[in-house]
């Protein structure tokens, strides 16, 4: 994603399963049940572009 951010701007990164996944049965299960436990790992990797040397 190549985008400009002005100053005090702001953005929302929200892991979740795919979309309409509870009613896709070709889908990873997103239920959770009562003594299961759930364990996920979400990795965001970010870089800075200096606009000045582009």
């Amino acid at each position: 994603m190549n985008a400009h951010y002005s100053k005090r701007s702001g953005l929302c990164l929200e892991t979740q399963y795919f979309p309409d996944t509870p009613n896709n049965p070709s889908f990873p299960s997103c239920l959770v049940k009562a003594g299961e436990e759930q364990k996920s790992t979400t990795i965001y990797k970010f870089s800075v572009v200096d606009v000045k040397h582009v």
